[in-house]
């Protein structure tokens, strides 16, 4: 039979201890990892939508095209928050602009939401 010391527990405590210090890095690290892969989709789906936006510009002399083509680009969510602007010249051979802005909210739900710029800019020539 063994004799019980008081230093025979000590491990058990200070790991529990370590964990519950841990554990809400842990977690914030995993919340600012899926952050991260949200902004860097919703910056994906931006620069997606003003290169259709652009092709559409480059061959449609109506810039209102060009905007029904973007916001048929993007989700739901993202084309209520997003401006466009289009430029498209009259001369062939000129560049058609197509630029989006919109502000994004990171950690909406835990902080009420950190604004994050995000633009996207698509250029291309005017065919017709």
């Amino acid at each position: 039979m063994s004799a019980w010391s008081p230093t025979a527990d000590t491990g058990r405590g200070s790991a529990t201890v370590e964990f519950a210090l841990v554990i809400p890095v842990v977690l914030l690290v995993l919340v600012a990892l899926v952050e991260v892969a949200v902004v860097a989709r919703v910056q994906m789906e931006l620069l997606g939508a003003a290169r259709q936006g652009a092709r559409v510009a480059a061959t449609n002399p109506d810039p209102a095209n060009a905007v029904d083509a973007v916001h048929g680009a993007l989700s739901e969510g993202v084309v209520q928050q997003v401006i466009v602007t289009v430029e498209r010249p009259a001369v062939v051979g000129r560049e058609a602009v197509v630029e989006l802005a919109m502000t994004h909210r990171l950690a909406a739900t835990l902080f009420g939401g950190v604004p994050v710029n995000l633009s996207a800019r698509s250029v291309m020539r005017v065919e017709r």
